[in-house]
């Protein structure tokens, strides 16, 4: 009898180890989704040195960018869904102050982007902006000034309103 008792209050106090543990879990992973936002670069944050060349032929590296940087993928439901309004949003800006990286194989959205803005074709891992911007998903807004990030959005809507708009 004095085994079952002891295994018993054993069982008791892993039981509520194991309760403790798992609110502890809880409560870091809410106080993450609450603070945290999927961009590892923030407002303020350097963007990194980059060189590509555009579906135009133009080249593109960090010192030419200013303005608005969009990351979509093909196999975004998201990224389908936003590209109406950024396109709009796009056409705006002008299309020297927008660019868009595009990952995946749909011509007839980069002929649509490229209407309004540089589009640079990405790679399955994204490619060098994507790893500039240590983006990793989509879609992703950033409005870049002298190499720094100034804002991030996952929508148009979010961007902010340039000046004299």
């Amino acid at each position: 009898m004095p085994f079952v008792v002891a295994a018993l209050v054993l069982l008791g106090l892993l039981c509520l180890l194991n309760l403790l543990l798992t609110v502890g879990i809880l409560r870091r992973m809410r106080a993450r989704t609450a603070s945290g936002t999927p961009f590892a670069l923030r407002p303020g944050s350097a963007v990194g040195e980059f060189a590509v060349t555009t579906t135009d032929g133009e080249p593109l590296t960090l010192a030419s960018l200013n303005g608005t940087v969009a990351f979509f993928s093909a196999d975004c439901a998201a990224c389908h869904e936003t590209l109406p309004d950024f396109l709009a949003y796009a056409r705006a800006q002008g299309r020297g102050n927008v660019f868009a990286v595009f990952g995946g194989d749909e011509p007839d959205t980069v002929r649509a982007l490229a209407e309004v803005a540089h589009v640079v074709t990405a790679d399955l891992d994204g490619g060098p902006v994507a790893a500039a911007f240590r983006n990793t998903w989509t879609p992703a807004l950033y409005v870049v000034a002298d190499g720094r990030v100034a804002a991030t959005a996952g929508r148009v809507h979010e961007l902010p309103v340039p000046a004299g708009r």
